[in-house]
């Protein structure tokens, strides 16, 4: 995975790149497991959890480009 967008799921983040798990739970994402977390965009994730979708986009994506 090499570009992550506000639309991507965040399942299919964390099957890309396990290790981004770390920003998700950064900003109070803690159940990474459950059904809704699997199946909910970043931008979604981000409105329940009233964060900014945009800053943790950025994050992910210089973390995976440092790579």
């Amino acid at each position: 995975m090499t570009n992550v967008t506000k639309a991507s799921i965040i399942g299919d983040v964390l099957d890309n790149a396990p290790e981004t798990a770390q920003f998700f739970l950064e900003i109070g994402m803690h159940c990474l497991g459950c059904p809704s977390a699997r199946s909910e965009s970043i931008e979604q994730a981000c409105a329940v959890h009233q964060t900014d979708a945009d800053a943790l986009v950025a994050k992910i994506n210089a973390f995976l480009a440092a790579k």
